[in-house]
């Protein structure tokens, strides 16, 4: 099911007003009761309710997100105009960009990451509290005895936050402005993605740039997933608008390089990236060619970005323990976790959520190799490549990106802002990655408590059972059409 028609500019205008004042309760939830440094940690909803400003944050956060995710989603089919997404997203944007921290406490890991740093520590080798930062207290009790899952452009981009901020006020604001430059540095890139993948720019734009999580999540909580879009966006926007050019490729293989060495994520747009950058039909000598220098840029900027820093690869290593926490938003924790509760009942002990995210790795790896093939393929079947190239290739990035939300081993709200980005570029059907995207803002309380640590066994076998649906049901439907 895809959005309705273009709004028209009596409801559009409708859902701006409404959308800012559930910005501004967002905020107002943040000043009275978010993630403060302050806050006590390990709070729990009747806790929060029960401090003296809870029910006032609660129902600011409950109302203003309400509002916030209605506005959005009846926009969802396009805005009036390009000029008016633009300025309505900024216009959201603006109450959470002078709020306090919101929905997650990871502002303050990453401050302690580049403090540690600028004290000449590796913050691969040491984690925050053995190096003594002095902003502990502040960081959630599970990061803080685990080395940066970071690579080292973030870890520089932290560190000069400290050194600009001085105190941790100042690093926050300062991690906020590098979030909102990497925000800004995306959106400058969204209408010449989305002319060149033939989609709407008012309505990309919408999607991408308005949704509750860019606000909530890359605005307000500082993640530094803004900064890897960014960069992502740029490097693609460059491969796409100038194909088989060794210089630009080479410049859009270090931009799409340093996305990689802020999260490591990113990587997995890198293939299809690859087969952007082939000029008209490709072969496997095009692909070679071309893609081999943007292979070059991308690994230049690794390897230079390692030695710079003086951090070499001790990132690589810290990947390992981003998912020490167990919860149910992730399909194969859920599926683990639900085999744990059933061994349990039979009295064994399965240990089975390794196993089962070790399996959904291997997945991953199976499906994004499948999902780079078909676009190979459809760009060799198309009968004129320069122009499908694309929105083929941007759409498969995309959806490598929802493969690898769904299959990690951890789930955050604002992963979900990763293929979000590029469906809003290439898909024609909307609905099915919105709505994951509107219901995800639901599940962070303005402190930064997780509500899926509260819904664990229901929650586990609620997304199991929806999984399992949905793969049958895919499985299904594929069988159902004719060869």
């Amino acid at each position: 099911m895809s959005g309705p028609s273009r709004s028209g500019p009596r409801a559009a205008r409708l859902a701006r007003y409404v959308g800012l004042v559930g910005a501004v309760l967002l905020a107002v939830a943040a000043y009275l009761g978010g993630a403060l440094p302050t806050a006590p940690l390990g709070a729990t909803p009747a806790s929060i309710w029960r401090a003296p400003d809870g029910p006032a944050t609660l129902t600011c956060w409950l109302a203003g997100t309400v509002l916030l995710v209605g506005a959005w989603w009846s926009v969802r089919g396009g805005a009036p105009s390009t000029r008016w997404a633009y300025v309505t997203a900024g216009l959201w944007a603006l109450p959470l960009l002078v709020a306090p921290p919101l929905g997650s406490r990871d502002v303050y890991s990453y401050a302690c990451q580049g403090w540690t740093y600028a004290q000449g520590v590796d913050p691969y080798a040491v984690p925050v509290a053995a190096a003594g930062c002095p902003w502990l207290d502040a960081v959630a009790p599970i990061w803080r005895d685990t080395p940066a899952p970071y690579g080292p452009v973030f870890v520089l981009l932290a560190a000069l936050a400290v050194g600009l901020g001085g105190g941790l006020t100042g690093t926050i604001v300062a991690l906020r402005v590098i979030a909102v430059a990497g925000l800004l540095l995306g959106a400058l890139c969204l209408p010449g993605l989305a002319r060149a993948a033939g989609v709407p720019v008012r309505r990309a734009a919408w999607l991408a740039l308005a949704g509750p999580l860019v606000g909530v999540h890359l605005v307000a909580g500082a993640h530094n997933d803004a900064v890897m879009l960014g960069l992502l966006l740029s490097g693609l926007l460059l491969a796409v608008r100038r194909p088989g050019r060794p210089s630009s490729l080479l410049v859009a293989g270090v931009l799409l390089g340093l996305a990689v060495t802020v999260k490591a994520s990113a990587a997995v747009v890198l293939p299809f990236a690859a087969l952007a950058a082939v000029r008209g039909r490709p072969t496997v000598r095009s692909l070679a060619r071309d893609g081999g220098w943007l292979a070059g840029g991308s690994l230049a900027a690794l390897l230079v970005s390692s030695a710079v820093s003086g951090l070499g690869f001790g990132w690589v290593g810290g990947l390992t323990h981003s998912g020490d926490s167990e919860q149910w938003t992730s399909p194969p924790t859920a599926v683990g976790l639900v085999v744990d509760y059933a061994g349990a009942l039979a009295g064994r002990d399965p240990q089975a959520v390794p196993v089962v995210r070790a399996v959904a790795l291997l997945l991953l790896a199976v499906v994004l190799a499948l999902l780079w093939w078909r676009a190979w393929r459809d760009l060799r079947a198309s009968a004129d490549p320069a122009l499908a190239r694309p929105r083929i290739t941007l759409h498969g990035a995309g959806l490598a990106l929802v493969a690898t939300v769904v299959l990690s081993p951890v789930f955050h709200p604002w992963y979900a802002t990763w293929p979000l980005v590029l469906l809003a570029l290439t898909a024609t059907r909307t609905t099915w990655f919105l709505l994951p995207a509107a219901a995800a803002t639901f599940l962070a309380l303005p402190d930064g408590t997780n509500l899926a640590r509260f819904t664990k066994a229901p929650g586990a076998v609620a997304m199991t059972a929806l999984f399992l649906s949905l793969a049958l049901l895919g499985t299904l439907r594929r069988r159902s059409r004719p060869r």
